[in-house]
């Protein structure tokens, strides 16, 4: 049984839906160049499973140093709203936090962090883990004024 899911840039400019194979999402992240700096959650789905239903027109597309993979954000606001990975060309990366009902910080309280900086299709095509991204809630932390 499938589950469509619906999401969006922050801007409401760009819009789209995705086929998820089950209601379960498999959160991950990047430690490569680009994905460290843009720090999203990714879950993944089949390219053909993922339509834009609003602001194609403002989707802009960035690739680099192999030019294989696509990152796709709205030139509007900026979000990365999903990428086509260079190791995984047939499936989209979509930023979690894109996706209507979740909220990446307390959906996923692990969520596995793969060694971009070791490409797979750059040292043998072994994929490794270069760690974990946790998250605890702190309710009610109040920071001195300045600090942040």
């Amino acid at each position: 049984m499938s589950v469509k899911r619906k999401g969006s840039c922050h801007c409401g400019t760009v819009r789209f839906e995705a086929d998820f194979p089950d209601d379960r999402l498999v959160p991950s992240r990047c430690n490569c160049s680009i994905c460290a700096m843009k720090g999203s959650v990714a879950v993944y789905v089949p390219t053909a499973a993922l339509t834009v239903t609003a602001g194609e027109e403002s989707l802009s597309c960035y690739s680099f140093n192999t030019m294989a993979a696509k990152h796709h954000f709205c030139a509007k606001c900026g979000i990365h709203c999903f990428h086509q990975a260079r190791s995984d060309p047939d499936k989209f990366a979509i930023n979690a936090a894109t996706l209507e009902g979740v909220l990446p910080y307390e959906d996923f309280a692990e969520v596995p962090v793969f060694n971009g900086q070791r490409h797979v299709d750059d040292f043998g095509g072994e994929r490794t883990q270069a760690g974990w991204l946790r998250f605890e809630a702190t309710p009610g932390k109040v920071w001195p004024k300045g600090v942040i």
